[in-house]
């Protein structure tokens, strides 16, 4: 394992960017600075974002999210002597809120993982077969995605009376600069987008009574999205004019812009609440294969496509940190970490790509039965649960990364991990072992320079493309690399025994 050291950052000779970046956990603000090809980036404010259940309803609270931000603007500029070049905002996916025709939002944004779409699927499968939406959108199916929230919420009186549909990203730009638009990157994830035209899909949205008019008009990263308005200006001290800027504003679009590959024989695992690992494409693969093996086709800066597959994440350790918390026995990860890496390799592994992990609560327990359901041992204590977590998130990206490879053609010399998995040294060695290839880990703020990088070349700050932005990356950024080691047979067993059958 060795580590690049960063050349120094000269002092930026203008204002920052900033980007706020939105997670399922947690948001921050961040300040990215460039000067003569250095980049450096700054976190500012953090702020969590709780979701609240009212009602049997599991909603996100996007009133204390927005005021998040707008904290965030304010410690920017008073980092910043005021003054900002931009600000660009990206989050999670598929959620979104509801206007009435005066612009007011028609109550909290509803979390995708509420159970309001249980049995959507199989509702949308009577009107357009699995196959047949596949053709028409390249999206994997996850019962959350914004088609199937849609589908549940009709004939609601929200939806009813909605007259604009703004997903997270763009609600957020539309409080601050008054103005409404669709990022596509983020559009491209609710099932609704066709990823050779980059334009809506009609006839999908046609056959299952949805729409398309609730959006407001595309734009892509780099399109000018407003200024902030000046009540915003008043709230955050900043000096006006400040431009917001449309980047990738789905997290795992503006994540991948921040992979500091060196050539296009790569693939990535953006992590973080989910792991969404593949490769980078200039067109969709649509067949009935990559349907069946799961795959996405969601829609990535410079008219790429991101080939992917989701997979549940470092959510399974989170979950199992709050379960053990709330339980009030240790639960800090650093001595749990050290005891997993002495703990016996995949000794028992689970699916982690399995529904049965999406709903938040009991995870431990949830695992210890995946293990008893495939006839393995149930992990005997915390550290071997957390093995079991780490060793099935390795076998998840291995099979996302040959898969990818496969299903594309694509050539794969290294696996760059980015996001805060980037930190989890265990579980970027064990990726490693089980993909046999060599890991990039960072950087962890791979969003928010992803974010930053692309306000700053809208603003003529860089020039290039994805090519030219990743090397200022490599230049500047601290990367660790993780060399492979072990025996492949042993993960391929282990995979094996994940799918109930021999061979790999």
């Amino acid at each position: 394992m060795s580590e690049s050291v960063p050349r120094p950052v000269p002092e930026p000779t203008g204002p920052p960017f900033a980007a706020v970046d939105l997670g399922a956990s947690s948001g921050r603000v961040m300040l990215g600075s460039l000067a003569d090809g250095g980049l450096s980036l700054r976190e500012v404010h953090r702020f969590p974002n709780r979701p609240v259940r009212a009602g049997g309803t599991l909603h996100w609270d996007i009133l204390a999210l927005y005021q998040g931000v707008l904290d965030g603007l304010r410690a920017a500029g008073r980092a910043a002597g005021g003054r900002l070049a931009g600000v660009g905002i990206d989050s999670w996916a598929v959620d979104y809120g509801l206007l009435d025709g005066s612009g007011g939002l028609l109550g909290n944004p509803v979390h995708y993982r509420d159970a309001r779409t249980d049995g959507v699927g199989e509702r949308v499968a009577e009107l357009l077969s699995p196959a047949e939406l596949y053709a028409a959108t390249g999206l994997q199916y996850l019962p959350f995605n914004t088609v199937y929230q849609l589908v549940a919420a009709q004939g609601s009186p929200q939806l009813s009376a909605a007259r604009r549909l703004l997903l997270i990203p763009d609600l957020m730009a539309y409080w601050l600069t008054g103005e409404q638009g669709t990022e596509l990157t983020n559009a491209s994830t609710t099932q609704l987008i066709d990823p050779r035209t980059r334009d809506w899909s009609s006839g999908v949205a046609r056959t299952l009574g949805i729409d398309l008019g609730l959006f407001p008009p595309l734009r892509g990263p780099g399109d000018p999205a407003g200024r902030l308005l000046p009540e915003v200006l008043a709230e955050t001290g900043l000096t006006g004019p400040v431009p917001v800027t449309a980047v990738g504003s789905h997290d795992t679009a503006s994540a991948v812009a921040g992979v500091p590959a060196a050539d296009e024989r790569f693939a990535y695992i953006a992590t973080g609440t989910w792991s969404l690992a593949g490769v980078e494409l200039d067109a969709p693969v649509l067949g009935e294969e990559s349907r069946r093996a799961n795959f996405t086709n969601e829609l990535g800066v410079d008219g790429t496509v991101r080939y992917l597959r989701n997979i549940m994440g470092l959510w399974l350790l989170q979950e199992c940190l709050r379960e053990w918390a709330a339980d009030g026995g240790p639960s800090e990860l650093g001595p749990l970490l050290a005891a997993a890496g002495r703990a016996t390799p995949l000794r028992s592994v689970v699916d982690a790509g399995d529904p049965e992990f999406i709903a938040p609560g009991r995870m431990p327990e949830r695992i210890a039965a995946a293990c008893r359901r495939t006839g393995q041992p149930e992990p005997r204590d915390r550290a071997e649960t957390v093995r079991c977590v780490l060793d099935s998130l390795a076998l998840a990206h291995r099979a996302a990364v040959f898969d990818a490879r496969r299903l594309s053609g694509r050539v794969v010399d290294t696996v760059h991990i980015v996001g805060g998995g980037a930190h989890n040294e265990l579980l970027c060695q064990l990726t490693a072992d089980a993909c046999g290839l060599p890991v990039v880990a960072g950087p962890a703020e791979a969003a928010a320079l992803g974010n930053v990088l692309v306000q700053a070349r809208a603003a003529g700050a860089v020039t290039g493309g994805l090519a030219e932005l990743r090397a200022l990356l490599r230049a500047s950024q601290r990367l660790r690399r993780h060399e492979p080691s072990g025996d492949q047979a042993a993960w391929a067993e282990a995979a094996a025994r994940i799918a109930g059958r021999e061979g790999s």
